[in-house]
């Protein structure tokens, strides 16, 4: 399963923006694809450290715990990044059943 954080706050635009583009992004994926992606919301408010990382370059997207984008979130760059993610995702999983 790959793992997509959207660190943001309440009452942020371009959070708001860059969760729309997410879901509408996972949304136009094959449904096998789309089940295998947690999507995962932070808020800095309420985390010190995250506050302390990424309060000033928020929203900030992480795909597997990497920086994957902040402030700005391109539809295509993420859906590549995804794609990329699962597919890495299902070889480790064939390689452990071999």
């Amino acid at each position: 399963m790959a793992t997509l954080t959207l660190i943001g706050k309440p009452d942020c635009h371009l959070c708001d923006v860059a969760s729309e583009i997410i879901d509408a992004v996972v949304a136009e994926l094959p449904d096998a694809a789309a089940e295998r992606i947690e999507i995962v919301e932070s808020s800095i408010q309420d985390d010190p450290a995250l506050y302390e990382l990424w309060w000033e370059k928020i929203p900030v997207v992480l795909i597997d715990g990497e920086l994957h984008a902040h402030w700005r979130l391109s539809p295509d760059r993420l859906r590549h990044a995804l794609e990329e993610a699962i597919r890495a995702d299902e070889s480790t999983l064939q390689e452990e059943t071999r």
